[in-house]
Formats: structure tokens, sequence, C-alpha cells
């Protein structure tokens, strides 16, 4: 990381970000083409865990190149300053590099499945998500849906911290840090 003094390295509020945050950033590559794409997630059992059809341009690239990327941001605000290049975001990252791995075992799936449930849409269903629900569940395209897993290989963590004092909010100028 070149700009050490942003270095996040608080375990606990890292860990808190991962899981709470409700869209990360899934960064793949093939053929030195980059291609990123939102998507709801899930941190269990120290990998990143998510779904989608088992056909398109994810999958494709997936099969192709393992390697991958996942970010996750939390925006605390814009800070202002009198320089306009010095005007800033305060925000938290974490960077999750590691391996793609397609989950072919039934059992993890399932229970990766259910946490993302759980994570998205606690107590709304009444009884546990089936396997059979996993297995069997085909989009209105036909797709079949895979679950696929981050191993982490290497995390990094961000922090800019936010300045209240600084904060930028609709009606402030720069008369307001100027003294004009």
């Amino acid at each position: 990381m070149r700009q050490q003094k942003l270095k996040w390295v608080d375990q606990e509020q890292i860990e808190e970000l991962i899981l709470n945050e409700k869209t990360g950033f899934l960064g793949l590559s093939t053929e030195d083409i980059p291609y990123v794409v939102p998507l709801n997630y899930v941190w269990y059992k120290e990998a990143i865990y998510f779904h989608g059809a088992e056909e398109g341009k994810k999958m494709d690239i997936i099969r192709v190149n393992k390697n991958a990327c996942f970010t996750v941001c939390r925006d605390l605000g814009t800070m202002t300053n009198p320089i306009p290049a010095k005007t800033d975001t305060a925000y938290k990252s974490v960077m999750v590099f590691g391996d793609l791995q397609i989950v072919e075992d039934l059992s993890e799936a399932h229970a990766a499945m259910q946490a993302i449930l759980n994570k998205y849409v606690p107590g709304y269903y009444h009884t546990p998500l089936s396997k059979t629900h996993v297995e069997k569940y085909q989009s209105s395209l036909g797709s079949k849906t895979s679950v696929i897993k981050i191993i982490a290989k290497e995390i990094t963590a961000k922090e800019n911290h936010y300045d209240e004092a600084v904060s930028f909010y609709p009606g402030r100028s720069i008369n307001m840090d100027i003294g004009n």
C-alpha cells in the first residue's frame, strides 16, 4: 500500500465492515480486459460467498481466470477544503484478493445461501432454505444457480478519517471556510 498513513489495521472494525456492507464489487479479468460487477455477498467461514446464474459473462471469466479482487467500501462523507485538490471523501474500504472456486458441495452451497438470506432478509422466512431449492432452482431464463467463493490470499484495508468540522452539506460554501 503506497499511502501507509491510510492503512487500516483494526481487525474488529474491518470484519464489521465486511460483514455488514450490502454491496461488494467483484473484479475479474480475462485477456487483459477488466470486468467489475456489483453484487450481494456474505463473509462466511473466512471467505466471500456470492451466487449467480451458472451461465453468463461472469461465469465465463471465472472458468478462465480464478484470480479475483473483491472490494467493499463505506462512504463516510465529503470533506471540504478551500484548496480544490484537497477536497476529499472520508471512507473505509477492504480489498480481498484471492482464488475463486465454484462450490460443488451441496451442503456448503446450502449453508452459504442460508447465510446470504440471514444477512439480507433476517427473519423473513418461517423455515430455513431447503437443500432441494439450492440444488434444483432455475431462473426464468432456465439457468441454474452457482455458488462461488473467494478464498482470501490477502486482505488490505484503508481508512480516510472523517473530520466533521469540514463536512460538506448542501448550502456550505467556501466563504464559510475562509471567513468571508
